[in-house]
């Protein structure tokens, strides 16, 4: 890999799925030695809950499989565009939100679907687990497990070339 790449996680108000995805993906980067050459972030639609802790249910679900959730929420911001190699969003609400949020062709391009990068799961979006049960957030961390291993290996395969 040539040079600093980085990735942001996208979901509704950035307190379930993006720092969860932000968590793995670090922990996945971090087990690959590329910590000095991938940076991950996460952010939300919404400024709902900035500067907020993830949910807890989260945090509890993420830290019984060894993952750290300690960002603090914040809102998309136009210069992330700018600023990250790759944007994920976690469903088509998230993506439409995120285009229309674009500031110019090239950012958009940057924008992916957190599912496209899935290996095993055949879910065609990261359901939101805020409503819901502790199924939810533990089917939201397997898809997620997923979909990052599957992005790590298209990084890695991309930029080695």
């Amino acid at each position: 890999m040539k040079g600093k790449y980085k990735i942001l996680f996208v979901c509704l108000g950035n307190i379930c799925r993006s720092p969860s995805a932000e968590a793995i993906m670090k922990k996945l980067v971090s087990d690959a030695g590329l910590s000095d050459r991938i940076e991950i972030d996460s952010a939300g639609i919404h400024s709902y809950h900035e500067g907020e802790l993830p949910d807890s249910r989260m945090r509890m679900h993420g830290g019984r499989r060894g993952y750290k959730l300690d960002s603090r929420s914040r809102p998309v911001k136009t210069s992330d565009f700018f600023d990250f190699d790759v944007i994920i969003g976690m469903d088509d609400s998230n993506i439409s939100d995120l285009k229309r949020k674009a500031p110019d062709v090239a950012s958009l391009e940057k924008i992916h679907r957190m599912t496209d990068f899935s290996r095993k799961k055949l879910h065609d979006h990261v359901p939101d687990p805020y409503y819901g049960g502790a199924s939810g957030f533990e089917l939201v961390l397997d898809l997620l497990e997923d979909a990052c291993a599957g992005l790590l290996d298209t990084i890695s395969s991309t930029r080695d070339n």
